[in-house]
């Protein structure tokens, strides 16, 4: 990665998958309990980092769909995040120039502005060579969002509770799987879903531990189900489309929706097959998203 002097700390913000996606309660206070296994694709945002003057907070927008937040005023999870971990260090005077390349589509259900934050926290505390502890980090990710927790690692973990209870694993053959991610250009808000489920909760059925093998993975996965898929199809009928397609496409071997939608995922074998559906995909349908690659493998800190 070449590294622009202005912004020298960068942080990967890779999409957000949830390979299955359990909802097995509500609390009295309304946040749902979830039970979800949550992978990584190596397509993601960017999030850089440079200095500024003191209390200076800026955001620059950059990427394909970085007009999208900016028609929000520009004051997204970015900004939240960066306010919130210098609140939380007690120090008002910490200031910091960042910018957000956006390559994943907004409300899109990969947790893209999550990512977004998650990568925000990591990129000030390089920046600004400071660190909380892992309690307070974890209660400031959780304020900002149910799945930022779970994105300040970027690997793959079990996410349970309301998104506050991550658990890392390990599993040879997830890494090399691909995956195809495709999402028809329609938002879905989450709290519609939600409601739309109507307190329709399932048992948690968690996988643990991984096989080892990605024949394994892909026929343990194949069991499990996206609690929220049959509303938000009921609510955005493109849904069925999507994974319609994806199913139908050479190379992926199983299909499911992410998240509350409306983004679609696919598993490959391994990373080319996910390249060539991906184009595929792009080929029969060039006014949705398509991006297809290999799970997120980690960052290289420049």
């Amino acid at each position: 990665m070449s590294i622009d002097p202005g912004f020298p700390v960068a942080e990967a913000a890779p999409a957000k998958v949830n390979l299955y996606l359990h909802v097995t309660g509500r609390r009295d206070d309304g946040y749902h309990l979830l039970d979800s296994l949550v992978a990584f694709a190596e397509t993601g945002d960017l999030v850089e980092a440079g200095p500024a003057g003191p209390g200076v907070l800026d955001l620059d927008l950059a990427g394909p769909f970085g007009p999208a937040l900016a028609a929000d005023g520009g004051d997204n999870l970015v900004l939240r995040a960066a306010r919130g971990l210098r609140a939380a260090l007690g120090e008002p005077a910490l200031g910091a120039r960042l910018r957000l390349t956006k390559v994943l589509p907004v409300a899109a259900g990969i947790g893209g502005g999550s990512s977004d934050a998650a990568a925000a926290l990591r990129a000030l505390c390089r920046l600004w060579r400071r660190e909380l502890d892992s309690v307070q980090l974890s209660a400031l990710a959780l304020g900002l969002g149910a799945d930022v927790p779970v994105c300040l690692g970027a690997v793959p973990a079990h996410m349970a509770g309301i998104g506050d209870r991550v658990e890392p694993v390990a599993g040879a053959g997830l890494a090399g799987l691909g995956l195809v991610l495709v999402n028809p250009g329609a938002h879905l808000p989450t709290p519609a879903v939600f409601r739309a489920l109507g307190g329709r909760f399932g048992a948690a059925d968690r996988l643990d531990p991984l096989p080892d093998a990605p024949a394994g993975i892909i026929e343990a996965l194949a069991g499990r189900r996206n609690d929220l898929e049959a509303p938000a199809i009921g609510q955005c009928p493109i849904v069925a489309d999507v994974l319609a397609l994806l199913r139908g496409t050479d190379g992926v071997v199983l299909a499911r929706m992410s998240g509350s939608g409306a983004t679609c995922f696919g598993l490959c074998p391994d990373r080319a097959a996910a390249l060539r559906a991906a184009a595929e995909i792009r080929r029969m349908r060039p006014a949705w998203w398509a991006a297809g690659g290999g799970m997120y493998k980690g960052r290289e800190a420049p």
